[in-house]
């Protein structure tokens, strides 16, 4: 650790523009059902607030995780702030759907404020405080989201819309100079030029799959423009991956990608990705739900929030519980206990979802177990990759997450609005929908427990060591 750094005030640092870039992806989700009316647009149109954020996530985390290990993690970091910033703005001042769907763009490139924070930490923190810092780091993309939607629905509720984007432009300005002052710039810088190419190439293939993904419902899965989408994203995948095999300095290496350590953490913050976001989508409405369907509760937006916020305040507890677990049973005995805890809270959820009390118990052990899985992930791609490639590789692993969220909400809608049943003139998903939904989602938790114990088994070198791969070619 260099003079001058404290190892506290960096990770609260870091931590907190974690939490508020998580925050800014959830908080217009309470306010969809009033925009079509506030911007006077089609509700389809206004559904783009939610897809742009994605899809510039998506496209951005892995090409500024990528720019943070070749030119400086903190610089790079300062510039997804400022993104989110000015699209904080543009949201704060307008009223015009165009220019929300503008300033929504700008705040989802600021995801990769995660991935990057990550890096920084294990490049300026001593070796004893890594682990923990990025658990706690790594499980601020849940606990935001967590939050975020609680908040919002206060804010919505009680106050003008505009408020919650002014709200997250001055956190961003006071995070902005809190980086400045306390984050020191990292010296680990990874070689070679930007790879132009292939990043142009990830961003088309990202469009096209999760575009298509987010709008098939809308749609139709068997559109011309959907199918359109999909047979675009193979061909560019596809030349993708044989270009990125041959150029010199890739944006991705496709190398160390395969390797059963990263391939395997990768596919499991996928589907983890998936069952945590599907607790997230169904809680919030089946709550809502009119009592006339028979088992709704007919609960407010405040309340329907507020169900929500006993699993953010256990996603903070947990998150440093996690690192005291990986360091004594290691990360890959942790993300599988996780996924295992997901997929018991969606059994909770099954048969017990008529009472709030009981909803919202299944709904907090969900996201103990994302918050267990979310610290995990983090410290299973490091002791995988060089150290010149941490920013890149966690922000792969941020962006599966982010497909996975991406194909839970497809998935979600599909299922809500294909299984409807209509009562005293309203029209609302079965019980059922949602029973098929917890079902998924509970299987997709388990699968992820399975490909969690496929990820190669790591020993200690010496006592008190740093502990690395058993496959002497996948450690660093």
């Amino acid at each position: 650790m260099r003079p001058g750094v404290h190892p506290r005030l960096v990770l609260a640092t870091l931590a907190s523009c974690g939490v508020l870039v998580a925050v800014m992806q959830t908080i217009v989700v309470p306010l969809l059902p009033q925009l079509p009316a506030l911007t006077h647009s089609h509700p389809s149109d206004v559904s783009w607030l939610v897809t742009v954020t994605l899809l510039t996530g998506a496209v951005f985390t892995p090409l500024l995780g990528r720019a943070g290990d070749m030119y400086g993690k903190r610089r790079v970091l300062l510039i997804a702030l400022a993104s989110m910033v000015f699209g904080s703005l543009l949201c704060a001042i307008s009223s015009l759907l165009p220019l929300l769907i503008l300033g929504r763009a700008f705040q989802g490139a600021a995801v990769a404020v995660i991935p990057l924070g990550i890096s920084i930490l294990r490049d300026e923190l001593p070796p004893a405080r890594v682990i923990p810092s990025i658990a706690i780091m790594s499980s601020t993309l849940g606990v935001g989201a967590a939050f975020g939607i609680p908040a919002a629905t206060l804010v919505v509720q009680y106050a003008n819309w505009h408020t919650m984007f002014w709200i997250c432009l001055g956190l961003g300005l006071l995070n902005i100079a809190a980086v400045l002052l306390i984050v020191p710039e990292s010296k680990v810088r990874s070689s070679g030029r930007f790879d132009v190419l292939g990043a142009l190439g990830l961003s088309a293939f990202l469009v096209c799959l999760l575009l298509a993904v987010s709008k098939g419902s809308a749609w139709g899965w068997a559109s011309t423009s959907i199918l359109g989408l999909f047979a675009g994203a193979v061909l560019i995948a596809i030349i993708w991956v044989w270009y990125e095999r041959r150029v010199g300095a890739p944006l991705v290496d496709l190398g160390v990608s395969a390797r059963p350590a990263v391939l395997f953490t990768n596919l499991a913050a996928l589907l983890i990705g998936f069952a945590f976001y599907a607790n997230s989508l169904s809680t919030a409405q089946l709550v809502q739900e009119p009592k006339s369907t028979g088992y709704g509760l007919g609960a407010s937006i405040v309340v329907s929030g507020l169900c929500l916020l006993p699993g953010g305040v256990a996603m903070v507890i947990l998150s440093p519980v996690s690192a005291r677990l990986s360091a004594a049973r290691g990360p890959r005995f942790t993300l599988a206990f996780a996924s295992g805890l997901m997929a018991t809270g969606y059994v909770v959820r099954l048969f017990t979802s008529e009472n709030l009390v009981a909803i919202v118990a299944g709904a907090t052990v969900v996201a103990a177990g994302t918050a267990i899985a979310y610290s995990a992930l983090p410290a299973l791609i490091m002791h995988a990759v060089p150290v010149t490639e941490t920013a890149a590789a966690n922000g792969l692993n941020t962006l599966m997450r982010t497909i996975g969220q991406a194909v839970c909400s497809a998935i979600v809608a599909t299922v809500l609005t294909s299984m409807v049943a209509t009562k005293s003139g309203h029209t609302a998903p079965t019980l059922n929908a949602y029973l098929v939904i917890f079902v998924i989602a509970g299987c997709t938790a388990l699968v992820a427990v399975g490909l969690t114990l496929l990820i190669p088994a790591r020993r200690r070198t010496a006592a008190g060591s740093e502990p690395v791969l058993v496959e002497a070619s996948s450690t660093s």
